[in-house]
């Protein structure tokens, strides 16, 4: 049975319960309110510190968590498509949707940040209010301002990040195919050129003008992840991972791990053993 709106909104202080399969389809907002707390967000490493904002649009893309001694936080978890049909596809929601999926970190004023704690507080008080009449409404509002907030907040250290209709439709495009699962494949910038119809100089001057990345490493960086995922989760051999991900030898497939991970694909996955003990003693 699908569940309602007020079941997929959640409030929650646990940071270690970001990447929740329970969260695959939301987006979080999170601020931090005391300490820092360090992730890994599609294979990057990430930090996250008092009065600084983290917005993750994959929470499947999040791995190694880990706050400090002393860390408080609090976030909103509400599913994608909710929050996607609130906002109009302006250039500020495509370009900063894009800019935060390659660094989600915010940092803000401690004013800004009271206003972001207000914003939580507002939805979090409203989440159990299923007997109003116009639930669905009021809860997209509230949403809503949030959101725009976290705009704001965004374009404060990112100027210049509008560009144009054409611009906005291939950069968004080019992510639609890497948030697909495309590097999984194709790692190569003439295959995704290719399939927005345009030269590969001008997808790589694009994204990285957009971005500030280029975009090989937007690919191999997906590309990472991926492996990272197979490798600790999948029942397969490395080998069969190689192939799985098309890479044309398993000589190959090691040297893309070593290269992008900094180790082996095996001594990532005894890593990774080793750590699933610990953790469970």
């Amino acid at each position: 049975m699908a569940k309602q709106l007020h079941e997929l909104i959640v409030f929650s202080r646990d940071v270690c319960l970001m990447n929740s399969p329970a969260f695959y389809d939301c987006v979080i907002h999170l601020i931090c309110t005391e300490g820092s707390c360090s992730f890994r967000y599609s294979g990057r490493l990430f930090t996250v510190s008092a009065n600084e904002i983290a917005v993750i649009s994959h929470p499947r893309l999040i791995s190694d968590i880990e706050p400090a001694e002393i860390y408080k936080c609090e976030y909103i978890a509400a599913p994608d498509k909710f929050l996607h049909n609130l906002l109009p596809a302006n250039n500020y929601s495509i370009q900063g949707s894009i800019s935060l999926f390659e660094n989600p970190i915010i940092p803000v004023s401690e004013m800004d940040a009271s206003r972001f704690r207000t914003d939580l507080a507002n939805v979090r008080n409203r989440i159990d209010n299923i007997d109003h009449r116009f639930y669905q409404e009021l809860m997209g509002s509230l949403l809503q301002t949030m959101v725009y907030d976290l705009f704001d907040f965004h374009a404060k250290t990112n100027d210049g990040i509008l560009t144009t209709d054409r611009v906005g439709y291939i950069t968004t495009q080019f992510f639609t195919l890497i948030e697909g699962g495309r590097p999984r494949t194709h790692r190569e910038v003439s295959h995704y050129a290719a399939e927005l119809h345009v030269t590969p100089k001008y997808l790589s001057d694009t994204i990285k003008r957009v971005t500030g990345t280029s975009v090989s490493t937007h690919i191999n960086n997906a590309a990472t992840a991926i492996a990272r995922e197979y490798l600790m989760d999948s029942g397969l051999s490395v080998s069969q991972i190689a192939d799985e991900m098309n890479f044309s030898s398993l000589s190959y497939f090691s040297r893309f791990c070593l290269k992008h991970m900094g180790m082996s694909p095996q001594k990532f996955r005894t890593a990774g053993a080793k750590k699933k003990s610990y953790t469970k003693e």
